[in-house]
């Protein structure tokens, strides 16, 4: 059993924020994938909830006028890994959202409770973090839109004020046209499991493809939110496709992540499969931009 106060269901987004006005304590659930195992477990146990399952317009995604890609935060992590536009633009994030549990999770999970549980270890996250990605939130004062770097403020706590929802995740055309990416999940087992790190990357290259013009990174699992290693995506600019530069490039990974030590892994442990996903991910990054490393 359920040990819940009271439950409402919106009607509409103004009604999701009408209610999280009237009823500052409760919780937003949607797919209810992480919530109800926090009721469950004791963690949430006696707390009022704010349905928002049933606004379809947060669902699926669509292409701005600008070609922004506007990803709505109620898209499931099933719809993820089919839906046409991720396919064309942005493969890695459906190969991301199908690392996230089995089928039944991925079937009612979404992608924006994936980032508003504000959990290291998200499969979705380092993703869309290592595509410059925005939340756009919707409270009483209109819109806003909050850079993902900016978004996380600690372990499960993120910028949403009491009166807001997320709406959706935007991903700018600059973010992700001539770009080609790569995500790793670690765990110990293949599916239905909690990452011990996830690793992602993605390039753009010179139109020479013999160097890479920019790159980005992100780690989850490396510290107590996900996080950019601004400085391994500063190192690499420029750089040939060498066997040098991915060493390079592992070299300011190990001096950005800051991994803990827990039940599922140590810190050595960690830092050392993080060191070789970034690696591994570069690479298959590179060659799937069209590039091929040397030396």
């Amino acid at each position: 059993m359920y040990d819940i106060q009271h439950y409402y269901e919106a009607k509409s987004v103004e009604d999701a924020i009408r209610l999280r006005v009237e009823h500052p304590e409760a919780v937003i659930i949607s797919g209810g994938s992480d919530i109800l195992i926090s009721i469950r477990s004791g963690d949430l146990a006696g707390c009022s909830l704010i349905s928002i399952h049933g606004l379809d317009t947060l669902r699926g995604v669509s292409l701005d006028p600008d070609d922004t890609l506007r990803i709505g935060a109620l898209t499931s992590f099933s719809h993820l890994m089919k839906d046409p536009l991720i396919l064309e633009h942005i493969p890695v994030l459906a190969e991301a959202a199908g690392k996230v549990g089995g089928p039944q999770i991925r079937n009612i999970g979404t992608v924006g409770g994936n980032v508003c549980n504000g959990v290291t270890s998200a499969d979705t996250a380092s993703t869309l973090l290592a595509f410059d990605a925005e939340a756009e939130l919707q409270g009483q004062k209109g819109k806003r839109r909050v850079p993902l770097t900016a978004f996380y403020k600690g372990p499960r706590r993120v910028d949403i004020e009491k009166d807001e929802i997320m709406t959706a995740l935007l991903i700018s055309s600059k973010a992700y046209k001539d770009y080609a990416g790569c995500y790793i999940k670690y765990a110990k087992r293949a599916a239905m499991d909690i990452a011990t790190s996830g690793c992602s990357v993605n390039v753009k290259l010179t139109p020479g493809k013999d160097a890479i013009e920019y790159a980005r990174v992100a780690f989850g699992v490396s510290g107590p939110v996900p996080i950019r290693i601004s400085s391994a995506e500063e190192a690499v600019q420029g750089k040939p496709l060498t066997e040098e530069t991915i060493e390079l490039f592992a070299e300011h990974v190990r001096a950005g992540i800051n991994p803990r030590t827990s039940w599922r892994a140590s810190r050595d442990f960690r830092i050392q499969i993080q060191l070789e996903m970034a690696r591994r991910c570069l690479r298959r990054s590179i060659e799937r931009a069209g590039g091929e490393i040397v030396g």
